[in-house]
């Protein structure tokens, strides 16, 4: 069974699949504008996603900096 990762940060969501023994593959959301700076050193899962070959793709996004 794959873990609920969503909502939690990328690294500890990476530890958890890998600790269950699933396979993921990762993939970077982005603004579209530089209204809101963003960390892209504090990734966060915002839509994980179950594959039928039983895989999770996961969708990481940026927190947004604190001004």
């Amino acid at each position: 069974m794959t873990p609920e990762v969503l909502g939690r940060s990328a690294e500890e969501a990476e530890a958890l699949l890998r600790e269950a023994g699933v396979a993921f593959t990762t993939e970077l959301t982005r603004p579209t504008r530089n209204f809101f700076p963003v960390d892209d050193a504090k990734l966060y899962v915002v839509r994980a996603v179950t594959c039928p070959d039983a895989s999770c793709r996961l969708t990481l996004a940026a927190k947004q900096k604190k001004q």
